[in-house]
């Protein structure tokens, strides 16, 4: 069977374990389906996320140009403290700048590495957590926009990691910790701005992702180096592929890429 189309990351349904699907244009692929069946991926073109031009991916799907056009990929969205759409002041479409970041944030703590300090919108949990692979999470803060949640995040990374060791992540070199004491113990590193919006009674979500053998030693694919890669699919974490012989394709760090699936 063969399937082709523009990738774009994951989507997922939570579950015991999350159920993932790539979709394309025309398609749909219930990747969890595919485990312990033989995959192969070609690499066929590229085509920008937002103009649709076959031109070479530059960053987040998007083409050199796009990239610094699109609201979807302005400094806000990686840095949320620099949002200002609560001040009525535009960045690059004040309409869409609204529209995403003045609706309710949350704070977090996810751990799939190590414990790390992160913001998403309310909606995206806890989507947000499985892309990153964590097996466990609780919200800290839940605020009306992305920029109380951004000086929060920026408040709290003087106390506690906001990254994740992608490497450790996908070998579930893991330990579990107690993500209520952490919650505790930052709650006085939390901006006066943002105190009334800590959450003192939630508990901590954990997370069940579908692998079957992790990972030992990780070589990733990249599909302009190796535009045909075939191997045995043994699981799925984060936005991750792991397959059999420890190679590991990012599908989102991918985004933007035309490929043809193949499953035997």
């Amino acid at each position: 069977m063969k399937y082709e189309g523009v990738l774009t990351k994951m989507q997922t349904e939570n579950g015991a374990p999350i159920q993932y699907y790539l979709v394309f244009e025309t398609d749909f692929l219930n990747m969890n389906q595919l485990l312990d069946k033989t995959v192969s991926i070609s690499f066929l073109k590229y085509q920008c996320l937002n103009c649709g031009l076959e031109k070479k991916i530059y960053r987040q799907g998007f083409c050199y140009n796009c990239f610094f056009e699109v609201p979807q990929a302005a400094d806000w969205v990686i840095r949320p403290e620099l949002s200002t759409a609560h001040l009525d002041k535009e960045d690059r479409d004040l309409e869409y700048e609204k529209k995403v970041q003045l609706q309710p944030h949350v704070v977090y703590l996810a751990n799939s590495s190590n414990v790390k300090v992160g913001v998403t919108r309310k909606s995206q949990i806890p989507t947000r957590w499985i892309d990153q692979g964590a097996h466990e999470a609780i919200e800290i803060v839940e605020v009306p926009n992305r920029y109380l949640a951004g000086i929060t995040e920026v408040a709290l990374k003087e106390h506690v990691s906001d990254k994740t060791n992608w490497r450790t992540m996908l070998k579930n070199e893991i330990e579990d910790e107690d993500l209520v004491a952490w919650r505790n113990k930052l709650k006085e590193f939390i901006p006066d701005e943002a105190q009334e919006y800590y959450l003192a009674n939630n508990s901590e979500t954990n997370l069940e992702f579908p692998v079957l053998q992790y990972p030992k030693k990780l070589k990733s694919l990249n599909l302009e180096k190796s535009p045909f890669y075939e191997g045995v699919l043994k699981g799925i974490k984060g936005q991750y592929l792991l397959f059999e012989d420890n190679t590991v394709f990012n599908v989102r760090s991918n985004e933007g890429y035309v490929v043809s699936i193949g499953v035997k």
